[in-house]
Parts: C-alpha cells; sequence; structure tokens
C-alpha cells in the first residue's frame, strides 16, 4: 500500500505560479512511476504530467508543456510539480498517482494505469 498526500495548491492570479508536492509513504518510493492528473468542475479527471520510476523520462499534456515540470526526490520519497504562467483553465484539483512499475523508465498516461491516488489539491487561477 501507498499513501500519498498533496499539498502547495491555493488561489494564483493568471501568470502566476505554484509548486504543488506530493508525499510518499509505505512502499520504497523508488519502484513507483509517479504523475499528476487534474479534474475540473463539470470535466473528467485528465492527465497532466507523469515521470518515470528513475526520473529518467517525464510527458506532459500538450497544453501544459513549457509551462508545468515533473520532477521527484527520491530520497524525500516526494514528487513535485512545478506550474508557471498559469491560466485560468489550469484550475481544478489536482491530484497525484502512483503505480509499481518493473520497468524504470516507463512513464503513463492513463488514468487507470495507476493503482493509489492522492486526495487532491485545489488549484485556483484567477483572471
Amino acid at each position: 500500500q501507498v499513501q500519498l498526500v498533496e499539498s502547495g495548491g491555493g488561489l494564483v492570479q493568471a501568470g502566476g505560479s505554484l509548486r504543488l508536492s506530493c508525499a510518499a509513504s509505505g512502499r520504497p518510493f523508488s519502484s513507483y512511476a509517479m504523475g499528476w492528473f487534474r479534474q475540473a468542475p463539470g470535466k473528467e479527471r485528465e492527465f497532466v504530467a507523469a515521470i518515470s520510476a528513475n526520473a529518467s523520462s517525464t510527458y506532459y499534456k500538450d497544453s501544459v508543456k513549457g509551462r508545468f515540470a515533473i520532477s521527484r526526490d527520491n530520497a524525500k520519497n516526494t514528487v513535485y510539480l512545478q506550474m508557471n504562467s498559469l491560466k485560468p483553465e489550469d484550475t481544478a484539483v489536482y491530484f497525484c498517482a502512483a503505480r509499481y512499475t518493473a520497468y524504470s523508465g516507463s512513464v503513463y498516461s492513463m488514468s487507470g494505469s495507476y493503482a493509489y491516488w492522492g486526495q487532491g489539491t485545489q488549484v485556483t487561477v484567477s483572471s
């Protein structure tokens, strides 16, 4: 079992930045690929970014490329999502997710690929 706790959400003006963190506990963090997803009111949960277990690979939703950056610190059991140049359409609840993988360089963008989820953190971008 893996427990995930997100933090760092809040209210920010358009053009601003936020850094989300997701702390993991329960299993060797370095064996888990990680992802960030988001869900806006009335919309389905969507993929935002993913990082491989060994941090060698990352993958992003097209609309956040160049603005968001996913990273991880396996020594701290934490994954981060640095969000810059935020737009009102980035407003959503952001969730981190984890899946065990034997392929340390693989990334996963489908929500069904992940077995463990955090409770989410609200990000609101005002115009």
